[in-house]
């Protein structure tokens, strides 16, 4: 805590207060020190933070940006991918390319907290290590099912339906382990490296949200291209990228993770189930069929209750439901395009256009947050993406040609982009300062 403790000073009599505060900093303990509690500390009133050294803040960053890219970029490459490869795999049906990704989304809504929870009591990188290699895992795996299914290298009664169930449950595990490195990173470790480097939160944010925005740029195009020579060189491409890529995205995190001491302290999360009883009252005599029934239920009363009170919750849910949407470049609205008559290359071309609208986002939130605050910020942004989608849909909605009214939809949910990317940083700025 050297940084901490040079304490400045105008004059060197006269000044005995600040004297002894500095005194006071430099017999505090090292960050290195067992039982000191990294973060925030308290010395005769002044909060002393354990800093990062200035030549390591970009090393940490730099090391920070490389994992979060190759976890986006495989990530964004796949979820792509996988829609086109079952539009060509089966070609002139929604079904399965629809069930694929209700069942996805699905087991986020059903599993995502027990994803976030596990990542708040435990170890930070043992639960990057499970979200990368489950990641990286699922993705692998899939591609040798599309593969097959692609080629039809083994071609029997029930097999194409067995492939499909299975890519279904390895797309369920790649989305929570997704959502478990989303948690980690964008919600801890960001948080943590802002007080340690001495670098604003909005700044990392918007960093970390322009890598997000040109990953989704530009892999969906590449992908896209490389589809639409061939859809197995497609496949093996995603799967060569996860596999060779997992090895440099794990040490590079495990990297920042060993040179910031305050990432190494293992969060403190209050206990519930050593106060439930002060915290939720008695339960019905019917829910107590049995002590696994009751915990479970006692747990999820638990979980929505605490949610439900946080000062962020407003704020939480209207950013949950910004995205419950079809409104994107996502598998219905790309299903959709392809049966409209658009090409894969086309529909690549559209999603580049939009992820270039919404990376405008990334630099006009802080211009918005700065000058009139995050809250008024989030309105604007909210109010703007309102005004497109309302103003698409409506056209949409009474277009005879089919094209004519796709062609319409894609400008409107296109432009509203801005306001919805503008809105997530407004909302996430909001809910990391409280």
């Amino acid at each position: 805590m050297t940084s901490a403790s040079h304490v400045s000073r105008s004059s060197e009599e006269g000044l005995p207060f600040l004297a002894q505060v500095a005194s006071a900093v430099d017999e505090a303990p090292s960050p290195t020190t067992p039982g000191f509690p990294c973060g925030p500390s308290q010395i005769h009133g002044f909060e002393v933070i354990g800093l990062v050294d200035i030549p390591k803040e970009s090393s940490i960053k730099r090391r920070l940006y490389v994992s979060h890219f190759l976890s986006t970029w495989n990530s964004r490459t796949f979820e792509f991918g996988a829609v086109l490869f079952l539009a060509r795999i089966f070609p002139g049906t929604l079904l399965p390319a629809s069930v694929y990704a209700f069942v996805r989304a699905a087991s986020a809504v059903c599993f995502a907290t027990l994803a976030g929870r596990w990542v708040d009591r435990g170890d930070r990188l043992t639960a990057m290590r499970c979200s990368i290699s489950g990641q990286r895992g699922a993705v692998v795996l899939s591609c040798l099912g599309f593969w097959a299914l692609a080629t039809n290298v083994l071609d029997f009664p029930g097999f194409r339906l067995f492939l499909i169930v299975c890519l279904i449950l390895l797309a369920c595990v790649e989305k929570l382990c997704s959502i478990m490195n989303v948690i980690a990173i964008e919600r801890d470790w960001v948080v943590v490296l802002a007080e340690s480097c001495r670098c604003g939160l909005e700044a990392l944010n918007s960093q970390m949200r322009r890598i997000d925005l040109v990953c989704k740029l530009v892999g969906p195009l590449a992908i896209a291209l490389v589809d639409g020579y061939s859809t197995t060189t497609a496949i093996v491409a995603v799967l060569g990228m996860n596999a060779s890529s997992v090895l440099i995205e794990y040490f590079a995190i495990a990297r920042v993770y060993d040179m910031v001491p305050a990432l190494q302290a293992r969060p403190a999360i209050l206990n519930h189930t050593d106060n439930v009883s002060s915290t939720v009252p008695e339960v019905p005599a019917i829910w107590r069929l049995g002590p696994l029934i009751t915990a479970q239920t006692l747990s999820i009363y638990t979980t929505f209750s605490d949610y439900f009170r946080h000062p962020v919750f407003l704020p939480s849910m209207a950013l949950c439901l910004l995205y419950f949407t079809v409104l994107s470049f996502s598998g219905q609205m790309v299903t959709y395009l392809l049966s409209v008559g658009l090409s894969s290359v086309q529909i690549g071309v559209l999603r580049t256009l939009s992820t270039a609208v919404e990376i405008s986002a990334t630099w006009l939130a802080p211009i918005a947050m700065n000058r009139v605050g995050p809250l008024r910020g989030g309105l604007w942004f909210i109010n703007w993406q309102m005004a497109c989608v309302v103003g698409a849909f409506g056209t949409f909605w009474v277009m005879r040609s089919p094209s004519f009214a796709a062609s319409v939809l894609v400008v409107g949910v296109i432009a509203s982009r801005v306001g919805l990317w503008g809105f997530d940083l407004c909302s996430q700025i909001i809910i990391q300062e409280v």
